[in-house]
């Protein structure tokens, strides 16, 4: 009996009233004859499951993500011969699919007998097996990843492989598309499936059900050397300097368009991946030597997951590829290392200088009680600035929640700051009075004759000022005027 590649994504099984189930990504060692350590379940694997997505409008991509570390490293000769066992050879695997905006992510589950139902062999000779969990193999899948050699090439074939698009989807003609960057294929088509030329698209229509079951993907893959513990950094191509994140000016055609295609493009001619490599003498390299051995991981982030990433972030690409360019937005990439498979990701920020940045509705506030200014988190000070009380300050219409206390944002040009103020320093807080309550000038005289009554309702403003007697006293009254109550009153 064939087992299912599956897959469970919380959001979207509730959106299809499917009771949403735990899965455990699957290593298939060498090292471990027992059966492999996964989650296994009950309830339903047996598909990739989209959320019920309107599949008409939108191509579904499919992104399997698989990596196989080697056991083996290569002699300083590039070959075989007694090759140094470096680790435990092993495979680990999923398959991100999105559509429209909803990405659901499948993993390696196994059957009752352990075996998942891939087989994996060496590209340059296919009688050498590294595993097999398929058809006569199931209760007893072959195991040999103690012989895969860092750097040579192996094929890997996931089997039944199922999607669910959801009722609403049902019969409806679907195009699932490969990454056009990898060397994997869909190989086995479902019965009235067509798979392209290139074996990157496969188009057919989906059951009474919107699912499709029954797809084979093929893949081929370099090993990784696990014993080589080198990350992968981004550089500025401009500056030398490594990043962690960047910017580039882009501008948009005179329909304020942008396409998507660009993107990439603009991100790889502004900034690159490095990694050292491990020297002839096997000397990993982690940026403490002075060497000039380097590799130039590529940028795996695909077209179509930069149009996944807009379309999460609210922009609509057309089907021509083209977006309507806000003043500016993010974009993320990954680097993957072709060596040992490590990755770094480097969100750009691309700034559109023919698109007018919004301006932000403001309003003028008087602020009451010195502040400080704060940034996003509402705790770290954005600078050593103070907003001195009775001054005017330029902030957004409404208050933001930043923890338990109301802020606003300071709004400069039109635009804002990333500055905060505490809303108590400008709109004050209400409380209610414990004791009738005199109100002062000083800590000896009265600002007037005027007594608060128990119970009263009074806006202070800001924390309290100690004054010359050791008490402590809140600003009230909306004015310049000294106006101070005890804090013990309320």
């Amino acid at each position: 009996m064939k087992k299912n590649l599956r897959i469970v994504s919380a959001a979207a099984a509730a959106l299809l009233a499917v009771a949403p189930v735990a899965a455990s990504a699957v290593s298939v060692n060498a090292a471990d004859n027992t059966t492999v350590n996964a989650t296994n379940s009950s309830s339903d694997y047996s598909h990739i499951n989209l959320g019920g997505s309107d599949v008409t409008k939108y191509i579904a991509n499919v992104n399997p993500s698989f990596t196989l570390n080697g056991a083996l490293r290569k002699n300083n000769d590039n070959t075989n011969a007694n090759a140094q066992a470096v680790a435990a050879g092993s495979l680990t695997g999923s398959i991100t699919a999105n559509v429209g905006g909803v990405t659901a992510t499948a993993n390696l589950i196994h059957g009752n007998h352990g075996a998942a139902n891939i087989k994996v062999v060496s590209a340059t000779n296919a009688s050498t097996v590294i595993y097999d969990g398929t058809g006569d193999h199931e209760s007893n899948p072959v195991k040999n990843f103690n012989a895969v050699v860092s750097g040579q090439k192996y094929v890997i074939t996931v089997n039944s492989v199922g999607f669910n698009f959801g009722a609403n989807n049902a019969g409806k003609k679907v195009t699932l598309a490969l990454p056009k960057t990898a060397d994997i294929k869909f190989t086995v088509a479902p019965n009235g499936w067509s798979i392209g030329n290139d074996g990157k698209t496969l188009t057919g229509s989906l059951d009474n059900n919107g699912t499709v079951n029954g797809i084979q993907l093929t893949e081929t893959l370099t090993a990784f050397d696990a014993a080589n513990t080198n990350n992968v950094v981004f550089y500025n191509i401009a500056t030398g300097q490594q990043v962690n994140s960047g910017n580039t000016m882009v501008l948009a055609d005179y329909n304020g368009q942008l396409n998507v295609n660009s993107l990439k493009s603009t991100i790889e001619s502004n900034f690159k991946a490095f990694q050292r490599l491990t020297t002839a003498s096997n000397s990993d390299q982690n940026g403490q030597e002075n060497t000039n051995t380097f590799d130039n991981p590529p940028v795996v982030t695909t077209v179509d997951e930069i149009k996944d990433q807009l379309e999460k972030a609210g922009i609509k690409v057309n089907a021509a590829d083209n977006f309507t360019a806000p003043h500016s937005f993010t974009v993320t990439v990954t680097a993957k290392s072709n060596v040992n498979g490590k990755t770094a990701q480097l969100p750009v920020t691309f700034t559109v200088a023919n698109v007018a940045e919004p301006t932000v509705a403001s309003q003028s506030k008087t602020i009451m009680h010195n502040a400080y200014f704060y940034k996003e988190d509402g705790t770290t000070r954005a600078n050593n600035d103070k907003a001195k009380r009775y001054e005017s300050v330029t902030v957004a219409m409404s208050t933001k929640k930043i923890g338990n206390k109301d802020f606003y944002e300071v709004i400069k040009d039109g635009k804002a700051t990333g500055m905060y103020i505490n809303a108590d320093n400008i709109d004050g807080t209400k409380r209610t009075l414990k004791h009738n309550a005199y109100v002062y000038k000083t800590s000896k005289k009265r600002a007037n004759k005027v007594v608060l009554k128990k119970g009263d309702t009074v806006v202070t403003y800001g924390g309290t000022y100690t004054f010359k007697n050791g008490k402590q006293y809140y600003k009230i009254n909306n004015n310049t005027e000294k106006t101070y109550v005890k804090a013990s009153n309320f």
